[in-house]
């Protein structure tokens, strides 16, 4: 069965889920039910109503039916991810605790626990507890110990060249970013599209495939769609389906050249010999040192000539430079009678390997 890419599915999570193929998606943001557990309904002070969560899909008769459910859906997440693949919870003090415990026993390693802190939260009318004002995220791998994406120079980046904390801080989805039909909210839970960019950037690459099980808003799918990534979205609710599928439609991903630049842990390795078994530079060709007219052969196992220097293209520019040096950016090679670094080379091999290309 191929992927179903960019589109949203509806009908029961685990069911579809269970029909996808295994080992398939990269990247898993799940923003399951809360059980919340409201027994009555909410009034602000001056006596209107709080447009709270209490649907039929969001209610549970005991803690039992709701793991039962937790286990059934994180079991069937567990199978379609790539054995490199990551998942994301989203939850409440209400169940994140439990959503934990059974991510842990089925084998999930969890990597991160992220707080996203509301600038805007909604008040506790009743004042008879805290406000809450922050929701739990909890990031995992599939399989410790296993690779996994995570750009952290991306995420640096985005926090003014700091290292990117664990405590989010972002404000709900409010203005023209929260969806509404005849006035009222389109789905009670909407996420912002703020807190999905940044789980988005930090954990995929591009043409990625992201699946979310409990699509709602199609959050998820606007901003996968925006960042170049692919998305598959379930949900029940066929008026969700419909706002969801507008949001999308909507959408103009960025520009390629806006795309972030892969990280560099994250890049297949090359070797220097990678270039010369494929074909990409010859045994007996001159490479060209940047600095001064030295120049190198190329020797039929990778290592270069220079002189009476012999080694890999590290150690003959260190040597050469007496200081330590990246032969990627100390040697040149001619293509057409210009010289050209054999950094851009290597570059052009890993697209290759890539698209399956020769040289």
């Amino acid at each position: 069965m191929h992927l179903p890419l960019n589109r949203i599915l509806q009908g029961d999570c685990i069911e579809i889920l269970n029909s996808l193929p295994e080992k398939s998606v990269d990247l898993v943001f799940a923003d399951p039910p809360y059980n919340l557990q409201l027994q009555n309904d909410l009034y602000r002070p001056n006596l209107s109503k709080v447009d709270a969560v209490n649907h039929k899909w969001d209610k549970f008769s005991s803690f039992a039916e709701y793991d039962t459910f937790t286990l059934n859906w994180l079991r069937a997440v567990r199978r379609i991810m790539k054995d490199t693949g990551t998942l994301w919870v989203i939850g409440s003090y209400h169940n994140i605790y439990r959503v934990g415990a059974i991510m842990q026993d089925l084998g999930f390693w969890i990597l991160n626990d992220v707080i996203w802190i509301k600038v805007n939260p909604m008040p506790n009318f009743r004042g008879v507890r805290f406000t809450n004002a922050h929701e739990t995220l909890l990031w995992a791998q599939k399989e410790k110990g296993a690779k996994y994406t995570f750009n952290h120079k991306a995420m640096k980046a985005l926090n003014d060249d700091l290292q990117m904390r664990s405590d989010w801080v972002i404000p709900l989805a409010v203005g023209k970013e929260r969806l509404k039909t005849n006035g009222t909210k389109t789905h009670p839970t909407q996420k912002p599209e703020a807190l999905l960019y940044r789980i988005i950037l930090s954990s995929t690459q591009l043409g990625d495939v992201i699946l979310d099980p409990f699509f709602g808003s199609g959050t998820t799918g606007a901003v996968a769609k925006k960042l170049g990534r692919h998305f598959i979205g379930i949900e029940r609710e066929k008026k969700y389906i419909k706002a969801a599928q507008k949001r999308i439609d909507a959408v103009t991903p960025v520009p390629a050249e806006a795309w972030e630049l892969p990280e560099k842990r994250n890049r297949a390795r090359v070797p220097f010999g990678a270039l010369v078994e494929n074909g990409w530079l010859k045994p007996g060709q001159k490479l060209h040192y940047v600095k001064g007219k030295r120049e190198a052969v190329i020797l039929a196992n990778g290592h270069i000539k220079c002189g009476k220097l012999i080694g890999s293209i590290h150690k003959v520019a260190s040597e050469l430079s007496n200081a330590p040096a990246n032969g990627w950016e100390m040697w040149m090679y001619a293509e057409r009678g210009k010289l050209k670094p054999i950094n851009e080379l290597r570059e052009k091999f890993r697209e290759s390997q890539v698209k399956g290309q020769k040289p």
